[in-house]
């Protein structure tokens, strides 16, 4: 037998009164002699025996109804293994939340303290003999000792339990076991899809646990003003704040460090479900890559107070212009951010083409095969070309299927005339993000260039400078992973004045910065499926075809632990799949053959951190009439719902019983008394007679 509310067996105190009752009746009267009574004395000790055992049965009577009273409201039952509706209750499978949300506070205790508790509770309730499948831990059928074995050893884990819901409706034996789900069921993590992956051939129980209401602030996530990250010069960090509490985060304190110095700190304010986005200014002092930390400090909810990010300083950018005569060499060549090289049409290298994070293609006579090739394999990369087009109506059939070939479609040219016509650009925009930081705050007048076109586009590009009459001087296509710049005018003095114009130096600065694309973002989430990465173009890093061959050539390292993952190397790009086993948020360095490559910076899945969640009457509606074999118990603190609903499932119910029994303790109670005071009134009149 089994108490669904064992904490009643308090009230059997309550049967100390009617002992205390009793006691008192039994106190000794005075004895008073006199003469002549010895024949009184006989019948005295009849009487007073015979109430003796009456006051004893009263007694036994009144504690045996407190006892069944008390028992009733504990609700007893006795547990009986049998089939119900045929679905086996003596072989259960529990699956308990045991994700990161699950960190909030319920009534008394974490919601995964509450789930381990009450799924404790429900393998103590089972028969001797039952085989419970704990699915956290492989789905292996155990017995009970072993169970609650393995429910001690649970923890916490950055991957969700839900994924192994796909599969534990795959029973090859055929048994129809009752599924437990112990869980807060959030509303980011559990959707109808998981509804649909538990079947109809089974019995499911969603136990739903509601935690208190709280706000929890996260980093949702980090970026840079700019890609191109210098050293020992100023960068704007964004850091993106959400609160996916239910409350309103007051001045929650937050910190930014760079290895272990802090770099700065300030206070937010954010309302629920609501995102905050702050810049603070930040500074490399070195070439080393920069490892940092945003740090939340916000509870009850901490899991997600850190996260985790890498600042690599740029790369020199890698400069190829080809022409008759070389235009930038001093615009570049100069300059250490860069490394500049100059080849004729006919003298390119493809090999250093191929390494170049941008292409100047400055008025050449024709574009062969070859160099379209080329050009066009550097967009694919994800490098850029600028196009300053010829004025020779011979190369013009060459550039516009180069046009075609980079994805520009068919472009105009215009009509030559003995003297060109120079046209004013017109001033460009300040809040153009080209020319951010280019024109200084102060509005001012500024004299502009003066170009002849010799060409238009029909395909709509993004205007970078335009003339004043509006048609287009330069404009950025988006080409492959790359991006196209066409001038309509030749740098030749005779079609613009660009060249010895001061805006010449900041567009082809700016140009040059956007062509530089760090494959490796500043983090990333352990739930996303891959990570790109862009290997080094030294030699010490080039990858061979004997080297591919090896798909265990990189590593994911992280103090004693090594993971290897599946890897696909194209050129210098590998793509790196996300370990099923790495669940542990920070720093991973990518090694290969013992050297470090990269490090690499991994967060827990934000949506763990949202903490909106359905309730049991939420639950009950998702799931609807289409879902008989489902059904929703609520948790509550204690359990008592869950427990009342396993004893009307698997148990026999004794209260009635006991209940019965108070009533005929009280039947007898009665009995006693009524007909115990008529026999002593018998006997007195026997006596007097």
């Amino acid at each position: 037998m089994q108490l669904m509310y064992p904490w009643f067996l308090v009230g059997l105190l309550a049967v100390a009164i009617p002992i205390v009752i009793h006691l008192l009746q039994l106190r000794r009267p005075q004895r008073v002699l006199f003469t002549n009574t010895s024949f009184i004395k006989q019948v005295e000790l009849v009487t007073v025996r015979h109430r003796k055992v009456q006051q004893l049965l009263i007694l036994m009577a009144r504690a045996l109804a407190v006892v069944s009273l008390v028992f009733v409201f504990c609700q007893p039952f006795f547990i009986v293994g049998r089939n119900i509706g045929g679905f086996s209750t003596t072989s259960l499978d529990v699956l308990v939340d045991n994700s990161l949300s699950m960190q909030q506070q319920g009534a008394v205790q974490e919601l995964f303290g509450m789930a381990v508790m009450q799924a404790r509770k429900l393998g103590q309730s089972t028969v001797a003999g039952t085989r419970i499948k704990l699915l956290n831990s492989g789905g292996i059928a155990m017995s009970q000792p072993s169970y609650q074995s393995k429910l001690d050893g649970l923890k916490l884990s950055t991957l969700s339990p839900f994924a192994k819901v796909g599969a534990i409706n795959k029973n090859e034996s055929g048994e129809k076991n009752l599924l437990y789900l112990f869980s807060d069921f959030q509303k980011d993590t559990f959707t109808g899809l998981l509804l649909n992956n538990l079947g109809t051939n089974r019995q499911v129980v969603l136990v739903p646990l509601a935690g208190q209401r709280t706000s929890n602030v996260y980093v949702d996530s980090v970026w840079l003003d700019d890609a191109f990250v210098r050293v020992r010069t100023n960068v704007g960090l964004h850091v993106r704040l959400r609160n996916g509490g239910n409350l309103v985060a007051n001045d929650c304190p937050v910190k930014i460090f760079l290895g272990a110095k802090q770099v700065a700190a300030f206070r937010i304010t954010v309302g629920p479900e609501q995102t905050v986005a702050s810049v603070v200014q930040v500074q490399i002092n070195d070439d080393a890559m920069a490892l940092g930390r945003v740090v939340t400090e916000d509870v009850p909810v901490t899991f997600d107070n850190t996260y985790y990010f890498t600042l690599q300083p740029a790369a020199a950018i890698r400069i190829l212009e080809i022409g008759a005569e070389p235009v930038a060499r001093q615009l570049y060549g100069n300059e250490p951010l860069f490394v500049y090289s100059f080849a004729k049409p006919r003298n390119v290298d493809y090999g250093a083409m191929r390494q170049a994070n941008l292409v100047l293609l400055h008025e050449v006579g024709e574009v062969d095969a070859g160099l379209r090739d080329g050009l066009r394999a550097v967009v694919k990369r994800g490098g850029s070309v600028v196009v300053v087009p010829v004025a020779q109506e011979a190369g013009h059939v060459s550039y516009q299927q180069l046009f075609r070939d980079l994805g520009l479609g068919a472009v105009q040219w215009e009509a030559k005339t003995a003297v060109p016509e120079l046209r004013e650009v017109a001033m460009p925009s300040v809040r153009e993000p080209f020319f951010r930081d280019v024109f200084g705050a102060q509005k001012r007048v500024v004299t502009m260039p003066r170009v002849a076109p010799v060409l238009r586009w029909s395909r709509t590009g993004t205007d970078i400078l335009r003339l004043r009459d509006g048609e287009s001087y330069l404009a950025d296509f988006a080409s492959g992973a790359g991006r196209v710049y066409v001038f309509s005018a030749p740098f030749a003095k005779e079609y613009s004045d660009f060249v010895s114009h001061a805006l010449f130096v900041p567009v082809m600065y700016r140009m040059a910065m956007l062509s530089y694309r760090n494959e490796q973002l500043p983090a990333y989430r352990l739930a996303q499926g891959a990570v790109l990465l862009q290997l080094p173009t030294g030699a010490d890093a080039a990858i061979n075809p004997t080297d591919r061959a090896d798909e265990a050539g990189f590593r994911f390292v992280k103090d004693s632990l090594t993971l290897i993952p599946v890897q696909r190397v194209v050129g210098q790009q590998v793509h790196l799949d996300v370990p099923a086993g790495m669940d542990t948020p920070g720093f991973y360095q990518v090694q290969r053959r013992g050297k470090v490559l990269t490090t690499v910076a991994f967060n827990q899945d934000k949506r763990e951190s949202e903490l909106a969640a359905y309730s049991a009457d939420d639950l009950r509606r998702m799931i609807g009439p289409d879902r008989p074999n489902i059904r929703v118990v609520d948790g509550g603190d204690d359990g008592a719902s869950l427990a009342k609903f396993r004893a009307e499932q698997t148990a026999r119910p004794l209260w009635r019983y006991f209940l019965a029994l108070a009533l005929l303790a009280l039947l007898a109670e009665v009995l006693l008394v009524r007909f115990g005071a008529r026999r002593a009134v018998v006997n007195k009149v026997a006596v007097t007679a």
